[in-house]
């Protein structure tokens, strides 16, 4: 979809807003889990201009409500400083490079892109920056982003982010744990899973198909069928989540299920003490503040982070903040 926004008299205050907003986010930037992190050098600025377009390519599958949120974002940003965000997402790595070549061959003036596989899309990224257009890396990819040529990273520190929910399992008397893989080759999943792993203890991995959650439940009950110790088990995709809480109902086993990501179904499967957390990377952000940040560079040759990542989670949500966040999932924007 294609978005533009109406000039109106709170435009003007909303520019005056944005060195402030920087500052803000170059504090986030450094005061969250990656803070520690080596710092590598940004892109050198080009020369300033004005930015009337972005395109948001995502790894994103159809109907998914994570990417359904952060598109939501990229489009509430663009109405607001009159930008034109467009939005397109393919889950085959190879597909998503040729929309961003794609995005490129049309002359875009500013790219966000997911590089949940950066060796397929590495190429067409490099392409983008050497064609002049300003890119920030958002969601996946953190290690690769820089090396890119992206002036900015804007997501979740996913080792991190895994080590805490793996810790969280652990201190609930947790024994054996399956961390479950929704996606061959994402590297997202590998961190969150290692990281998981690391925080946790005694566990095992499982890989399913995302676009085949019939298979994926199968595969869930298969494991816990097998091996009756297993007490714990991770997802790392909210429609996963639901496919798991299936599988252990249908056996009846005792296993404590927690995820990454919200949507509906999981506030819905946290409520009634069936998922006993959601790792929120709350990716609203990760549509929202590219899109600023993409902005300021191209006005003000501004960049944001100081080379490290800005850091939207891991926050958690369950059943002590659920009630609240519900409602902010219900609008699209959590």
């Amino acid at each position: 979809m294609t978005t533009r926004s109406r000039p109106n008299r709170h435009h003007g205050r909303w520019r005056r807003l944005l060195p402030w907003l920087a500052a803000g986010l170059a504090l986030a930037a450094c005061s969250g889990p990656g803070a520690d992190a080596p710092v590598s050098e940004t892109q050198t600025p080009v020369a300033a201009g004005t930015l009337d377009s972005v395109a948001v390519v995502t790894h994103g599958t159809p109907g998914d409500a994570f990417w359904n949120v952060v598109k939501n974002g990229a489009q509430a940003a663009g109405e607001k400083l009159g930008i034109r965000v467009e939005y397109n997402s393919d889950g085959d790595p190879g597909q998503q490079a040729k929309l961003v070549d794609n995005a490129v061959a049309q002359g875009v003036g500013g790219l966000v892109v997911s590089m949940a596989n950066p060796e397929a899309l590495r190429p067409s990224v490099e392409r983008a920056v050497a064609a002049g257009i300003p890119v920030v890396t958002i969601n996946s990819g953190e290690a690769d982003s820089a090396a890119s040529g992206a002036i900015g990273h804007v997501g979740q520190s996913e080792r991190s982010a895994g080590e805490a929910a793996g810790r969280r399992l652990r201190d609930a008397g947790k024994s054996k744990m399956l961390c479950v893989i929704h996606e061959a080759g994402n590297v997202s999943a590998a961190e969150r899973c290692g990281g998981a792993i690391q925080g946790f203890g005694n566990a095992g991995t499982l890989q399913v198909d995302i676009n085949n959650p019939t298979d994926a439940q199968a595969r869930i009950r298969g494991a816990l069928e097998a091996d009756r110790s297993i007490d714990a088990v991770l997802t790392l995709n909210s429609q996963i989540a639901a496919r798991a809480v299936a599988a252990a109902g249908e056996l009846r086993s005792n296993a404590t299920v927690a995820t990454f990501d919200l949507n509906p179904d999981v506030v819905d499967a946290i409520r009634a003490g069936k998922l006993l957390f959601a790792v929120d990377q709350q990716q609203y952000e990760q549509g929202y503040l590219p899109v600023v940040m993409l902005q300021l560079y191209r006005t003000n040759l501004n960049t944001v982070g100081g080379g490290r990542p800005v850091q939207t989670g891991p926050a958690f949500v369950d059943s002590g903040n659920v009630d609240a966040i519900a409602k902010l999932v219900a609008q699209g924007t959590r």
